[in-house]
């Protein structure tokens, strides 16, 4: 099995090329949705987020946001914490997930691939971009918001060239460029290096 984890910038489209994989009869597991998810129902992070926050982390079963986001606006070293909580249960869950996935090829999406160390879970990681003008016009559409508040957003996250100096491969998203042709060579040459290195073991 192939593991690739995907990433990209606000904008860049890494969703939609998640999607495009998914038809491809290509499992995707989606770390956004997944770490949501864990908040909610791991008893291991409930516990270490009660310890971090206090029991106003929680109503009753369900998670309580406006606390969360309280804590984490209240700090900038807060949000660093609350990952060293998450981050590792979601990587253990990736791994239960992969075990579970009967295919040659399954695919982790990741805003935060390099940030969270998430790369470690994957064989290849590949990065989705697109210009700076196109991905700042699409999350703006997207998300009704203004020119100002995604450059704050964008501000935040790690620096395109330094996540295209990590990535093993890089699918242009400008809207031009043909993407099934893109993602075909970048499966082929995954598969035919995939080969290459069993062909020695």
């Amino acid at each position: 099995m192939i593991r690739i984890g995907i990433t990209g910038g606000i904008g860049s489209g890494k969703t939609y090329i998640c999607q495009r994989l998914k038809q491809r009869g290509i499992p995707v597991y989606h770390c956004d949705d997944e770490a949501k998810r864990l908040m909610q129902e791991s008893p291991t992070i409930r516990e270490q987020l009660c310890q971090l926050i206090g029991n106003s982390a929680y109503n009753g079963q369900q998670l309580n946001k406006p606390a969360i986001a309280q804590f984490l606006f209240a700090n900038s070293n807060h949000a660093a914490q609350v990952n060293r909580i998450v981050h590792p249960e979601v990587k253990q869950d990736f791994a239960e997930w992969t075990q579970q996935q009967d295919a040659p090829i399954v695919v982790q999406e990741s805003a935060i691939l390099f940030e969270a160390g998430f790369q470690d879970t994957v064989d290849v990681t590949v990065l989705v971009d697109a210009p700076r003008s196109i991905r700042l016009q699409r999350a703006m559409k997207r998300d009704q918001a203004t020119s100002e508040q995604i450059e704050a957003r964008m501000a935040q996250q790690m620096d395109e060239e330094e996540k295209r100096l990590r990535a093993d491969y890089t699918i242009l998203n400008d809207g031009t460029t043909d993407l099934d042709q893109q993602l075909d060579q970048l499966l082929k040459t995954i598969e035919n290096k995939q080969q290459k290195t069993n062909c020695k073991r």
